[in-house]
């Protein structure tokens, strides 16, 4: 084994520990990995050998992947089959995908804070109190997701400009 071949095997698990560290599918990080590692599109056959996995599996999770627009299919002309690539901005769509999270959780806070007032309930004080945090702590998120953004376009320019 080459120590690339051994570089881009390390990298793998890595991702694939990593992706499960977030209670996500190890091998959702091995797929993303691998396409960041590769120079060109791989088509699924490939993937899946690569990962030494079956094609079912692989299928579902790029199918996954490409609705949170961290990978794309992408045609080749030599071939019937189904290629893929990282997204460009695979980096900023998953940061965006944790934006829509935090953005539902605001929803919730906010709905059953609604929920408590409107039903007038009594006897939840903790949970108005826990509710209201939880608001306040996610909107607060928010705010920041939006400057991190505008600062990162500034950033990524400077990787890719040179």
């Amino acid at each position: 084994m080459t120590e690339q071949e051994k570089l881009k095997e390390e990298f793998i698990m890595n991702f694939g520990h990593a992706y499960k560290t977030f209670g996500l599918s190890k091998l959702i990080g091995h797929i993303i990995a691998l396409l960041i590692f590769s120079t060109k599109p791989i088509s699924l056959e490939e993937i899946s050998k690569q990962l030494n996995r079956s094609k079912g599996p692989i299928s579902q999770l790029t199918g996954r992947l490409r609705e949170k627009q961290l990978i794309r299919r992408v045609w080749q002309p030599t071939s019937r089959k189904d290629f893929y690539e990282i997204e460009p901005e695979v980096f900023e769509n998953a940061f965006r995908n944790s934006i829509d999270l935090n953005r539902n959780n605001i929803k919730i806070a906010e709905h059953f804070m609604s929920e408590i007032k409107n039903r007038e309930i009594e006897g939840l004080g903790i949970l108005k109190t826990r509710l209201k945090e939880m608001s306040a702590f996610y909107n607060l998120m928010d705010k920041h997701y939006k400057n991190f953004l505008d600062e990162w376009q500034i950033e990524r320019k400077k990787i890719y400009v040179k």
